[in-house]
């Protein structure tokens, strides 16, 4: 039996447009994702990543491409094994605040799947909600309260607790901590870490901050323009990037060891990412890239595994 529980093949995700025109949010992505393992995505606002995390959920249905979980091709189910794929994907969303209802209280929101999925009886609710609740590191009568009674931190661990309630096998963390202090994000980064441990769950991570996407990932996906530019293991990212928007993002990442001072490259980018509606006709960063040629600007780059486990999309690793 394969341990990959995820495996998306050239997805695609275009949302029409007044103009006429398609906007290509996703433009033909493959990657799997191993069973227990968080994959970190990166990339500037509005490269995709978000639409990319809810097409796989089923929160967005795919223009094209497959999406196969746990040796399923999701668009070949019947309603009803839709239903427990459903189940077993969960989200956690961006801004806790605006992803709970105001009107319910915290017992309700938590247990809304639960009672969708016929989870637990009317008896055992309240005591699962509490269990939950203290599994991510709030107290049982929290139930009772609501969501404007909370900090930020606060109502993002009821995120995570509604999104454990039914029992997921894996979870798109769609910028969970992008909205949070500072002082907070860390707390609640070791809190899906640990429950990664406990319920054997498996990460998409999706975040902007690089530091705290490499402290918590496995494999590192980077994202331009709605196609993916590079994929390798989180310390060879950091460590060796081959792409140069890669190479162009690491180099506005803080250097906080003194032995590293000095050392890293400066990369600054030309211009803004170009409108998705009009994307390059060739590679989508040759229009911001320092090394583009005009093989570069005329054809897109393949998708290639350049060494064992580092895939890179870029005319200047031809293989």
């Amino acid at each position: 039996m394969s341990d990959e529980i995820l495996i998306i093949k050239d997805v695609r995700k275009y949302f029409s447009h007044s103009s006429g025109a398609s906007v290509k949010s996703v433009d033909g992505i493959s990657f799997s994702i191993k069973k227990g393992e968080t994959l970190g995505l990166v990339g500037e606002s509005g490269s995709g990543k978000s639409t990319l995390g809810r097409t796989i959920v089923g929160l967005y249905e795919q223009t094209e491409g497959e999406i196969f979980f746990e040796g399923r091709n999701v668009s070949t189910l019947s309603n009803k094994e839709k239903r427990e794929v459903n189940r077993k994907m969960q989200v956690i969303f961006q801004d806790p605040h605006a992803s709970l209802n105001p009107r319910m209280r915290v017992e309700d929101i938590i247990a809304e799947g639960m009672d969708a999925y016929g989870l637990a009886s009317r008896k055992e609710r309240s005591e699962k909600v509490a269990e939950l609740l203290e599994k991510v590191g709030l107290h049982r009568d929290h139930a009772r309260r609501f969501p404007h009674e909370f900090s930020g931190g606060q109502r993002q661990r009821i995120g995570i607790a509604r999104a454990l309630a039914v029992k997921p096998s894996f979870i798109v963390a769609d910028e969970p901590i992008s909205a949070l202090d500072v002082s907070i994000q860390a707390q609640v980064v070791n809190l899906l870490e640990d429950l990664q441990k406990e319920e054997e769950l498996t990460y998409l991570f999706i975040a902007h901050d690089l530091a705290m996407v490499k402290h918590i990932s496995d494999r590192i996906g980077v994202m331009y323009l709605g196609k993916l530019m590079e994929l390798a293991e989180s310390e060879t990212i950091f460590s060796k990037p081959l792409h140069p928007y890669t190479q162009a993002l690491l180099s506005s990442v803080p250097v906080t060891h003194p032995n590293q001072k000095g050392k890293r490259e400066k990369t600054m980018l030309k211009g803004d990412p170009p409108s998705p509606l009009h994307p390059p006709k060739g590679c989508p960063f040759s229009t911001r890239c320092p090394m583009a040629t005009t093989e570069c600007e005329e054809t897109p780059p393949k998708w290639k595994e350049v060494t064992k486990d580092h895939w890179v999309a870029c005319h200047l690793y031809a293989i």
